[in-house]
C-alpha cells in the first residue's frame, strides 16, 4: 500500500502547476488522488500542461484550470468545476503567493493592494469556499512564510499580508471542525525556486543560505511530504501554522 494512500480522493491545488504546487500535484496523484491543477496566467500555461501530462503519463487523473483568483467568482468557479468533473473535493491546498522586497517608505498603494489581494484575500475566500464545498472529513492547507516569525525589514507587505492567514486558519478550524475538516498552514523558509531569486541580491541569497541551522535554502522536496502528511494521516493537527525551514527562524 502507498503511504498516505489517497485513492479515490479529489485534491484541488491553487498554484498547482509548478514549484511546490507542481510537486504536490504529481506526488498526490501518485498516491491515487485525482487532481485539479489551478494556474494563474499564460506565463504558467506551459508548466501546467507539463504537470498535467506527467500525471496522465503515470496513469493518474487531472485537469487544469486557469483563473485569476483575486476575483472571488473565479475561486467559486474553480471549486464548482472540480466538483462537476470529479464529483466532490476532499482536499484543498493553496500555494498562491506573491513576494515583494521593498523599503516600507517606498511601497505604493497599488503594490500594497496587489500584495493584499494575492496573499490575504485569495487565502480568505479559498478557505471560505473550501468550508462550503469540501466533503466531510476534508482537509485544507495554505502555504504561508517563515517570515511570520522574523524580525526584519523590507518584507512588510509580504510577511504582514501573509500574517492574517494564521487567524483565518484558526477561525476556520473551529468553525469547520464539527464536519471533521482540519485546517492548517505551512510556513517554509526561503525556498530554492524562481519565486525566491527574483527579489534577492547575491549577498541576500548568501545570507539566507547561511541563516538556517541545517544549512541552505528550503528544498520543496522537504516541504511537500509535510503538506502531504497534514492532508492525510496528520489530520488531527488543525488550527496550526507549522514552521518548516531547517532552523531558519522560529517563535
Amino acid at each position: 500500500m502507498v503511504k498516505n494512500d489517497l485513492s479515490g480522493k479529489v485534491v484541488l491545488i491553487a498554484g498547482g502547476a509548478k514549484n511546490l504546487g507542481g510537486l504536490l500535484s504529481r506526488n498526490l496523484a501518485a498516491k491515487g488522488a485525482r487532481i485539479a491543477i489551478h494556474y494563474n496566467s499564460d506565463s504558467t500555461e506551459t508548466d501546467a500542461a507539463a504537470t498535467l501530462a506527467a500525471i496522465k503519463q503515470a496513469g493518474g487523473e487531472a485537469f487544469i484550470f486557469k483563473a485569476d483568483l483575486t476575483r472571488v467568482e473565479n475561486i467559486t468557479r474553480l471549486f464548482d468545476e472540480t466538483i462537476k468533473l470529479f464529483g466532490g473535493i476532499d482536499i484543498a491546498i493553496n500555494t498562491v503567493g506573491k513576494v515583494l522586497k521593498k523599503p516600507y517608505v517606498e511601497t505604493s498603494e497599488a503594490e500594497y493592494d496587489s500584495m493584499s489581494d494575492i496573499n490575504s484575500k485569495v487565502a480568505y475566500f479559498f478557505i471560505q469556499e473550501a468550508g462550503k464545498k469540501l466533503n466531510d472529513n476534508g482537509r485544507i492547507c495554505t502555504i504561508v512564510t517563515s517570515l511570520l516569525a522574523a524580525f526584519t525589514g523590507y518584507y512588510s507587505t509580504y510577511e504582514g499580508l501573509k500574517a492574517p492567514v494564521e487567524h483565518f486558519t484558526r477561525a476556520a478550524s473551529k468553525e469547520f471542525g464539527n464536519r471533521g475538516i482540519s485546517v492548517t498552514a505551512v510556513a517554509p523558509g526561503p525556498m530554492d525556486t524562481p519565486f525566491f531569486y527574483g527579489q534577492e541580491s547575491e549577498d541576500a541569497v548568501a545570507y539566507h543560505k547561511s541563516a538556517s541551522a541545517l544549512g541552505g535554502l528550503t528544498d520543496i522536496k522537504n516541504i511537500a511530504p509535510l503538506v502531504e502528511f497534514l492532508v492525510s494521516d496528520g489530520w488531527w493537527i488543525t488550527g496550526q501554522t507549522i514552521f518548516a525551514n531547517g532552523g531558519y527562524t522560529t517563535r
